[in-house]
Order: C-alpha cells, then structure tokens, then sequence
C-alpha cells in the first residue's frame, strides 16, 4: 500500500506547487489568496523565517487552499508544522526519525530524493511520490527522465531551479506530476503587496502542463 497516496492527490491539483519563503505573516494570507485564485491552490511554505508557522497558521484558513510545510528536517519540525495546520508536508530528503514523526502525526509526506538508491530505499518504505531535489543541480530533465526508465512506479516533484524557462522540460516527463517553483511569488511582489500580479503569475503557471 502507498504512503503516498494523499501526497500524490495534492501534487495533482496544479502543475506548480509554490514555494514560499515568507517573512511577514501578515502577507501570508492575501498572498495565499492570490496563488490560490491564479489557479495554484498547493502551497509549500518553507520553515526557513521565524514567521512561517504564522504563515502556515493563516493560509490554512484561506478558502480552497491546501497547504504544506517545506524543509521539513527533524521530528520537531514535523510536529510543529503539524500543529500550525499544514496538511501535507515536504523535506529536502528523508531520514528514518523524519519519516516516523510524519507517520505519528499522521502529516502525508513529500520525501526528497536526488539519486536512484534515495528512491529506491524510499520506494522500500511505501513511498513513491517524490520531491526530485535539487532538480536543476542534479542534472534536470534528463537526469529524471534517465531515474525514471527504471522506476516507472515512482513519481515525481522537481524542485530546486526549477523556472519558466524549463518548466515545461519537467512536466512534459511521465513521471513528473508537478514541480515546485518559488518565481510565482517574487519577494519583490510580496513586499510591496502586488496580490493582482502574483495571481497573474500563478495563472500562467496553472497552464503550464497544457
């Protein structure tokens, strides 16, 4: 049985999952509101700032929305995330502690992987939806696609250099669901509360896949 299931049914909602870096949690909510009306109702928010629990905290009441908590890295993280709402979680790679803290809390987890070995001791474990990462530094399209010949049954989430330009290159693979992508909510943007252009973002993102 897939551990993954309900990872899988969220990487599916759009092709880009956003992910945030947020400074102020006063913007999280309108910024969730913006990505969420462009068509991108995932969101991963990155335990990086002391205001992302906040953040999370506030998107999670956001209508529609459905969001995650990224750089998951220890137990603690895991149960905090949890706690703040998030409803699926995210980590640059996996470590047995982690993996058992998500399954504890019951948090649906997005595994990073970055190498045939890390996917298959994943797969192992019930996990086949994963976050390819970093995606562009570890060769890319072609480096996942080359994963994917061999492990048709895992899926992925490219993230980590992931833009535009090269979008298309991820999503076009079999074995890529989504990608995750921070240029849908440039700092810039957020700071100077530009919600209509960041839903203009997220809207042109949404169509990526077509």
């Amino acid at each position: 049985m897939s551990k993954t299931q309900r990872t899988r049914e969220i990487c599916a909602l759009a092709p880009i999952v956003p992910v945030l870096v947020v400074d102020d949690a006063a913007q999280a909510r309108p910024l969730a509101e913006a990505l969420v009306a462009g068509g991108l109702p995932a969101l991963e928010v990155t335990l990086r700032t002391p205001a992302a629990l906040d953040a999370i905290k506030a998107m999670s009441e956001v209508p529609g929305g459905v969001v995650g908590a990224g750089t998951l890295v220890t137990p603690d993280d895991v149960r905090a995330a949890k706690q703040a709402g998030a409803l699926f979680g995210v980590s640059p790679g996996a470590t047995d502690a982690l993996i058992a803290a998500c399954e504890a809390e019951g948090l649906p987890l997005l595994p990073g992987a970055a190498t045939a070995s890390e996917a298959m001791a994943l797969l192992e474990k019930g996990y086949d939806m994963l976050k390819f990462f970093p995606a562009e530094a570890s060769g890319g399209a072609p480096a996942l696609k080359a994963i994917g010949a061999p492990l048709p049954q895992i899926s992925f989430c490219p993230t980590g250099g992931v833009s535009p330009s090269n979008a298309r290159d991820y999503l076009s693979l079999p074995n890529v669901i989504c990608a995750g992508g921070s240029w849908v909510a440039p700092k810039q943007m957020v700071e100077t509360g530009d919600w209509a252009g960041i839903e203009t973002l997220a809207c042109e993102a949404s169509k990526l896949a077509d």
